[in-house]
């Protein structure tokens, strides 16, 4: 036997936001035929009104278009649980204070179902939109912004209206306007208080970043470019789609050729971040990479390359740098030189909670996305560029890593030029809090810098954490400080602090700390072992 057909009630009993209405229909006969009544059961989203086809690729679509994430924020916003659906006619909706994208009603017949036996009538008369009762001005333009719309032709993208978090006494400024301007068509907004900005990528946006984009009131983002919508919705939450416009990657270059926007925000992998890069810079805009901009030496330099000749700042994401307690710490060692000639430095990262094995299978593994960061504040501290000699040991403790052929705890042991012996620590797994400390000695003292503890208790041999803090909670800070550095270099107050020979050097270094972990042998980086061109393997 085949399988079951599905009806329009069990589609709405899959799907919350859709649900079946049923219409009696009047059939009109000659004088010798008695008017025939018929009840027609149509599929409808509760938030759109709006008739679905009984299709599941159209049901998809259209519950994650910018249309359907609006209307549904209008209604919670306006505090109704659940939309009316009132026959058509000349008073439809007065009086509410809402007011819904008007639907593109669906011509062909196959999502209405006949439960009355004869024929099946003509298309039921669809309710109208419920609108608000306010003066009509002059009808809005035609947005040329493309849209995602289910409705609109497949090479455009919809527009969300997305509001950033601000700070308490922002965003109470802001709520009263968002919630005027979300009853009408969509505002334009001009970052005439604030730096415009796109932001690129949103499933692998650090949380310690992201927070920072929202509370920073120096800026106003314009764009979020993104394929996978329901990451909008997630990253974001419902309640703050209010004021960004949100594109599919295919239609990046609207928010690339809008004036207003200065700075771009890359947060793709790397193996694609390059292409948006220098794209962005090419259109003028200023850009942070939020990771890295690429594995590839060349493609690297090729980056920072572009920014010099556009003029443009490019700001890679190592956040360690701006971190408080180490930027007093570099203070110490390389300005005041308080701690004498540098003999040894130790470091201990241990990540919480785990990054996901998504996020894994694209960060280009741990010493790419963990040990690259501490590789650079230890050539920041020394104030050497790499090191003479570096070794490696490495193992996957958990099953998904192995199978990625990547380490989830990593020793890496560098000796330097001067004679400093550094010693990293690094590990993907932290099971109660992140530990993150760093050790500095020298011939007239040590410093070191602890887990920092908002309690202020200090805890030894616990069997449970005091405080349990999250890697985005520690380095909140560093992320606030970084971006605020990216908003300095585009209004041109001053140049970005990475340049490309740190950048370059940094990840050669970590390029050496793999292959020493792959190859079991130690790196000499004098005799240059490392290929000039491709530094980073693909993973399997």
């Amino acid at each position: 036997m085949g399988r079951k057909k599905k009806t329009l009630h069990d589609y709405a009993a899959e799907f919350s936001e859709l649900s079946v209405k049923r219409h009696l229909l009047e059939r009109g006969g000659g004088e010798e035929e008695e008017k025939a009544a018929a009840v027609v059961e149509t599929l409808y989203c509760t938030s759109c009104q709006l008739p679905m086809r009984v299709r599941r690729d159209r049901i998809l679509e259209h519950l994650s278009s910018g249309r359907h994430y609006r209307n549904r924020r209008l209604l919670r916003q306006h505090g109704l649980r659940a939309p009316l659906l009132l026959s058509a006619g000349p008073d439809v909706g007065a009086g509410l204070p809402l007011q819904l994208d008007a639907p593109s009603l669906l011509s062909q017949p196959s999502f209405v179902l006949a439960t009355a036996a004869g024929s099946v009538p003509s298309s039921p008369s669809y309710p109208e939109p419920l609108a608000a009762r306010r003066p009509v001005a002059a009808a809005p333009r035609e947005d040329p912004t493309p849209s995602t719309s289910a409705s609109r032709p497949p090479g455009l993208a919809d527009a969300f209206h997305l509001k950033i978090a601000p700070a308490p006494s922002k965003q109470a400024s802001q709520r009263g306007a968002a919630a005027e301007a979300s009853d009408g068509p969509a505002p334009v907004l001009r970052p005439s208080s604030g730096v415009g900005l796109a932001l690129f990528g949103v499933g692998l946006v650090n949380k310690a970043f992201f927070q920072s984009l929202m509370e920073e009131n120096g800026c106003c983002l314009l764009y979020v470019v993104e394929d996978q919508l329901e990451e909008v919705e997630r990253a974001f939450g419902a309640e703050f789609l209010a004021g960004t416009r949100v594109l599919r990657q295919r239609d990046a270059n609207v928010a690339l050729n809008d004036q207003r926007v200065s700075g771009a925000i890359i947060c793709s992998p790397p193996e694609e971040a390059s292409e948006i890069v220098i794209g962005a810079l090419r259109a003028g805009k200023g850009v942070f990479c939020e990771r890295l901009p690429s594995f590839d030496r060349q493609t690297a330099e090729a980056c920072f390359d572009e920014a010099d000749r556009c003029g443009r700042p490019l700001v890679c994401g190592f956040y360690k740098r701006f971190d408080p307690a180490l930027q007093f710490l570099y203070k110490k060692v390389r300005d005041s030189q308080a701690l004498g000639r540098i003999h040894r430095i130790s470091t201990i990262s241990s990540i919480y909670p785990a990054a996901s094995l998504s996020f894994l299978k694209t960060s280009g593994g741990i010493f790419y996305n963990a040990a690259v960061h501490d590789i650079d504040i230890i050539s920041l501290l020394l104030g050497e560029s790499a090191p003479d000699t570096i070794f490696s040991l490495g193992h996957a403790f958990c099953a998904d890593m192995a199978y990625l052929k990547d380490a989830d705890t990593v020793a890496v042991s560098m000796k330097f030029r001067s004679g400093a012996i550094v010693t990293l620590d690094v590990s993907q797994h932290c099971t109660k809090s992140c530990d993150q400390r760093l050790e500095v000695h020298g011939s007239q003292g040590t410093l070191r810098v602890d887990n920092q503890n908002p309690l202020g208790i200090t805890e030894h041999g616990t069997s449970v954490s005091i405080y349990s803090q999250t890697q985005a909670d520690r380095y909140r800070d560093a992320h606030r400080e970084l971006f605020r550095h990216f908003l300095r270099t585009l209004k041109g107050k001053e140049p970005p602090v990475i340049t490309k020979e740190q950048f370059l050097w940094t990840i050669q270094v970590a390029a050496a700390a793999e292959q020493s972990w792959r190859n079991g042998s130690a790196v000499d980086l004098r005799s240059e072992a490392i290929g000039s061109s491709v530094i980073k393997t693909e993973i399997m």
